[in-house]
């Protein structure tokens, strides 16, 4: 077995892990550190938005243009009088945004960029583009995205509780800002693709969420029975035990998704690559930190709210402090019960899955010849 694989055993057993819920406060103050600097990014500089959302034309050049995209964006800009976006495309033409501009000063634009770089007017494609489509496109996403919030809730509400749809809810509102926060400080282009991104990433995170979730309700069935362990302590150990699984997974997303972000737009210059690519690679990575960090320990707050809870927790700190003037530490007394065996004073030890301690076989013995035993 690898040494990620047998760490990853060693989680799930409760031998070994990170205290998440502990230092929940510590993170905590970390996603709001970093949710304000998404919302400060987004209100200083704003979004750029692409075309597509703004209307305008876009102007294609013939193959193998001799003009850097500098060169191109200058021209652009000083035949139309606004902003002009220029990518160059594998085959080597060049795709020229420029918003804002209508008809009549498209053909302005497309006769002076012809003059400019030395081709023929007919060979530079002129396409305009409404702003009404994008419009459409974004009014379509938010309604979307509203629909969904709402059914995520209702779900979780009834498959689980309220308190984990409220957490689930509070962990993707978390990942959208972060994700549209970096966009605005980055000022990478906002298309329908960083749209479709933004809205697959909700389902990734939601489901790293659900993971932890199910494991959570599944060990803290008839918690309140026993005096060994608060929800805060099953709640960390959910957490531990399917963490392997989380990176694992997060890691196998981001690598492709990392490939065409830092590859085929950065090395390669595939600018375009870039409206889903980090829409998605910054939302898997918050999605993945989120579930982990903010979501599962957002619940044991909430739960420990409630009076049988608190009550329990009561319970078990009494308990371990009894110990503790005992002489016989409270680590030291839990790990000397097995975490399945049968617990003590109407414990309900099963509610932390863990290694059972078998019984001696009463068939021991049996079928050995007689004698005199040594």
């Amino acid at each position: 077995m690898s040494k990620l694989g047998n760490l990853g055993a060693r989680l799930h057993r409760g031998e070994v892990g990170y205290d998440f819920v502990g230092n929940r406060k510590i993170w905590y103050g970390i996603s709001i550190l970093i949710t304000i600097v998404a919302i400060v990014g987004l209100a200083v500089r704003g979004l750029n938005m692409g075309i597509e959302f703004q209307g305008g034309a876009v102007f294609t050049t013939p193959k193998n243009t001799a003009v850097s995209v500098a060169q191109a964006e200058t021209y652009a800009e000083e035949a139309s009088g606004h902003d002009a976006i220029v990518q160059k495309l594998g085959n080597g033409s060049l795709r020229i945004q420029v918003a804002g501009i209508d008809t009549g000063k498209a053909d302005q634009v497309s006769t002076e960029l012809a003059r400019e770089l030395k081709v023929s007017e007919k060979d530079v494609t002129a396409e305009l583009v409404g702003p009404s489509w994008g419009e459409q496109i974004a009014n379509k996403a938010w309604q979307g995205l509203a629909i969904f919030l709402v059914l995520v809730v209702i779900y979780l509400a009834i498959a689980f509780e309220w308190r984990m749809a409220i957490a689930a809810f509070v962990a993707l509102i978390h990942d959208i800002t972060i994700t549209v926060g970096i966009y605005a400080l980055v000022g990478f282009e906002v298309t329908p693709g960083t749209v479709i991104g933004l809205l697959t990433i909700l389902g990734y995170s939601l489901y790293d969420t659900v993971v932890v979730f199910d494991s959570l309700k599944e060990q803290t069935k008839d918690i309140t029975k026993q005096t060994r362990w608060t929800y805060s302590d099953i709640a960390n150990r959910s957490i531990n035990s399917t963490l392997v699984r989380s990176i694992n997974t997060t890691v196998v997303a981001l690598l492709p998704v990392g490939g065409l972000l830092f590859i085929g737009g950065g090395f390669l210059g595939a600018g375009m690559l870039n409206d889903i690519s980090l829409s998605l690679f910054v939302g898997l990575a918050a999605g993945a930190y989120s579930s982990i960090f903010i979501a599962t320990p957002l619940v044991a707050d909430l739960k420990e709210r409630e009076p049988q809870i608190k009550a329990l927790k009561k319970r078990v700190l009494a308990k371990r402090a009894q110990a503790v003037a005992q002489g016989e530490s409270a680590d030291a007394r839990v790990s000397d019960e097995p975490l399945g065996g049968e617990p003590e004073d109407g414990d309900a030890a099963h509610a932390v899955v863990g290694p059972r301690s078998q019984p001696a076989s009463r068939n021991r013995g049996r079928g050995r010849p007689s004698g005199k035993r040594r």
